[in-house]
């Protein structure tokens, strides 16, 4: 069903077929216009030469386009979220790299030429994060390059755009996953120990401290993912111990392989992030195995009912997969979304532990 209501007694199809002749690109996510003479079907705004009314078939989803036998257009690329609006994000990006404040919402809109409502989700489909997320990662970016530059932290405060030092230190961990000071020597003073496996995901990484296991991640390459680490922390004493991190490796491989038959591994963490971020990482570990909560649902949980985006950003930044089980957390319609090893190492997760 087409998501168009009219205010008089038109059909959905024939308000479909007017916005389709302004070839109006911001109702691209709503419908799909297939072409019986050619075979194809394209988004609202596709600059393919205009078809005649009488052979045009209107669809909700690609699904029901490609199942009623036609095939995506090569110009408009309809399969691919944000394609017509390529130009005008790369302007915006550009945009907020080259300006000293980034620029809010609505002139990040006005410079794409679009809605500020409807700009805030075609970059979001098209980049992957929101514009004051890509806002944020510019600064730290800056930032960080200042650090590593040799610049005192309230330098680089100050030169990425930070109004105040108290605004930079109040994620710092968040975007750092250690003190500025430790970022600025890449891990100086830390002690890594770091294994690579085989499991039935790909590769399964762990790194550990003194403290506990610091890091979990999942991976196809184990040259890729230790040069990876290495890269992020080049300064820190980062030790490929196999041998070492045999026992740790193998409860977090027998949490992916049998999660059923084995209670969350009792494994010491060092897991650094806000109180809030803490909150959330500690509700995690509580979803019962085999259930899946949604943003909202933790959000409630936690007492904070209209936080779903924060807590769904502090999912995010778990770095120690599969032990802290994000990947027990959906979107709000049941969607494998927000899991930063892709949907399919969600799918295999939720799976073994027998989820619906």
């Amino acid at each position: 069903m087409l998501a168009l209501v009219s205010t008089d007694d038109r059909s959905p199809e024939d308000l479909a077929w007017e916005a389709f002749q302004t070839r109006d690109r911001r109702l691209r996510d709503l419908y799909l216009v297939g072409v019986k003479t050619t075979g194809i079907y394209c988004r609202p705004g596709c600059p393919a030469r205009m078809p005649n009314r009488g052979n045009v078939k209107f669809f909700a989803t690609a699904e029901d386009a490609r199942a009623d036998g036609f095939r995506a257009c090569k110009r408009c690329k309809p399969d691919e979220p944000g394609s017509v609006y390529k130009d005008a994000i790369a302007r915006v990006c550009a945009a907020i790299e080259a300006a000293e404040e980034a620029p809010k919402l609505e002139e990040m809109a006005r410079i794409a030429g679009l809605s500020p409502f409807h700009f805030h989700r075609v970059f979001k489909a098209e980049t992957g994060v929101t514009p004051a997320a890509y806002a944020a990662a510019v600064k730290d970016r800056r930032a960080k390059a200042a650090l590593n530059g040799g610049a005192s932290v309230t330098e680089a405060v100050f030169d990425a755009g930070y109004g105040a030092s108290s605004r930079f230190y109040a994620k710092s961990k968040d975007r750092f996953g250690m003190a500025p000071v430790k970022w600025k020597n890449r891990g100086a003073g830390e002690h890594i120990r770091v294994a690579v496996a085989d499991c039935s995901l790909g590769k399964v990484l762990v790194a550990t401290t003194d403290k506990g296991v610091c890091a979990v991640e999942l991976g196809d390459d184990r040259e890729t993912m230790l040069g990876w680490f290495r890269e992020r922390f080049d300064r820190a004493e980062v030790e490929v111990d196999d041998a070492g991190l045999q026992g740790a490796v193998a409860a977090v491989i027998e949490m992916i392989e049998h999660p059923s038959e084995r209670p969350a591994a009792d494994l010491p963490l060092d897991v650094r992030g806000t109180a809030f971020q803490q909150k959330v990482w500690d509700a995690l570990r509580r979803i019962p195995r085999g259930e899946v909560w949604t943003y909202g649902q933790l959000a409630e949980h936690l007492g904070y009912p209209k936080a779903a985006r924060a807590v769904g950003a502090a999912c995010g930044q778990n770095r120690v997969a599969v032990i802290i089980p994000c990947h027990r957390v959906v979107g709000s319609k049941g969607s494998l979304t927000g899991f930063a090893y892709g949907v399919e190492r969600k799918a295999k997760l939720l799976k073994a532990e027998g989820a619906r």
